[in-house]
């Protein structure tokens, strides 16, 4: 049985372990029900209560999100490093506001210390969290 952290106020270790450079993979569902899971990068907002990912508008992921309707999409985003996991789960809508987009490219080129070439076709896949699980160092937390 997982042991859910505070999405919203996490334990200062699982959020250093988010604000550290790590790859993370982002799971969203095809039509089909079969799981679709690619590498990302991430960023988590917990005063917010989100997870956000830059994209092109034309991958799968974004038709993933899109083909669930306006609800938005069940997503999970994970990172791993060694023994250490995070999981961040919650409903990912897609996102072209110019502002949003321009606030997401921001925290990743802070967290991951680079800024994405300028692309057109980015979009935001904005994920509203309602489950943390994890254990970054220090943290007992186990799935």
């Amino acid at each position: 049985m997982a042991n859910d952290l505070d999405v919203r106020n996490p334990s200062p270790d699982y959020l250093a372990f988010w604000r550290e450079y790590h790859l993370c993979t982002l799971t969203t569902l095809r039509p089909d029900g079969s799981p679709h899971v690619v590498p990302v990068g991430v960023t988590y907002d917990p005063e917010a209560g989100l997870a956000r990912v830059i994209t092109n508008k034309t991958s799968t992921k974004v038709a993933n999100v899109q083909a669930a309707g306006e609800g938005g999409a069940r997503v999970a985003v994970c990172q791993v490093k060694g023994g250490h996991w995070a999981t961040l789960e919650g409903r990912a809508v897609v996102r072209t506001e110019p502002d949003l987009i321009e606030e997401a490219v921001r925290r990743y080129a802070e967290r991951y210390e680079r800024t994405p070439a300028p692309n057109p076709d980015r979009v935001l896949i904005e994920i509203t969290l309602d489950r943390a699980m994890g254990r970054a160092p220090s943290t007992a937390r186990t799935d």
